[in-house]
């Protein structure tokens, strides 16, 4: 099982794939450079801002999947599961943007505050689809693991994590989405300098800054799309049809 889930998981058709998805993500970079060059802005601290709102987001995302995944593989079936879950669920239908204050409060105007704000956007979207995952899995499939004695750690790398992959990847596009939103509100609204909200909200009073500057953003997040979470969520299908 685990030498054909190697070949399984190939996520690049060709050579030629792989070459024409590099090509696409350079395409922000270039539309950067065209950006900064027409509305006269300094290029280092364009690509500085997008990057270090990149990084903020990377780390939540990191934070957010691990500690869904860890829940939603604990809670999914059994008795806790009936209390848990609906207490799960209670949470990530409570505004998030209210408790934006109290992160301030104790973290103040920092990069914690935004990163722990986007671990609660981009959390329950992931941990709610690995959730759907392994309630679907097929009996045949409980009962190949119980007559194979799975238990402890090969439990969970060779049955719940593969059976879990194609929810993390669709939670993951879904709590990636709400993040790139959720991150520019958030430091406009916290009011750190850096990063894509102090962009904005320097220049603010510009229409055509601020077109192109979204303009920018959906292009990138539709070239790290194609460039890795497209590709992820097809190998993972292939999984699990096979």
């Amino acid at each position: 099982m685990h030498r054909n889930t190697k070949h399984r998981m190939k996520i690049y058709k060709s050579g030629a794939h792989l070459a024409a998805t590099f090509l696409i993500i350079l395409a922000p970079f270039l539309f950067l450079l065209f950006f900064s060059r027409i509305e006269k802005l300094a290029v280092s601290n364009l690509f500085s801002d997008v990057f270090v709102s990149i990084i903020r987001l990377f780390v939540a995302y990191l934070i957010a999947a691990f500690l869904a995944w860890l829940l939603a593989t604990t809670f999914y079936k059994g008795k806790r599961s009936h209390i848990v879950l609906p207490i799960f669920d209670i949470l990530q239908s409570f505004p998030t943007f209210a408790i934006l204050p109290l992160a301030v409060h104790f973290w103040g105007q920092t990069d914690s505050t935004v990163i722990f704000f986007l671990v609660l956007t981009i959390i329950w979207p992931i941990l709610f689809s690995v959730l759907s995952s392994l309630k679907l899995a097929r009996h045949d499939w409980e009962e190949a693991a119980e007559i194979y004695h799975l238990t402890g750690i090969n439990y969970f790398k060779k049955f719940i994590w593969p059976l879990s992959i194609p929810g993390l990847v669709t939670g993951s596009i879904i709590g990636l989405g709400e993040g790139w939103g959720a991150i520019v509100a958030t430091e406009i609204i916290v009011n750190l300098p850096a990063g894509l909200g102090g962009f904005f909200q320097s220049h603010v009073q510009s229409t055509t800054i601020t077109v192109f500057g979204i303009l920018g953003l959906l292009i990138i997040v539709f070239s790290i799309n194609k460039l890795i979470w497209t590709p992820l969520l097809d190998a993972s299908h292939r999984l699990m049809e096979e």
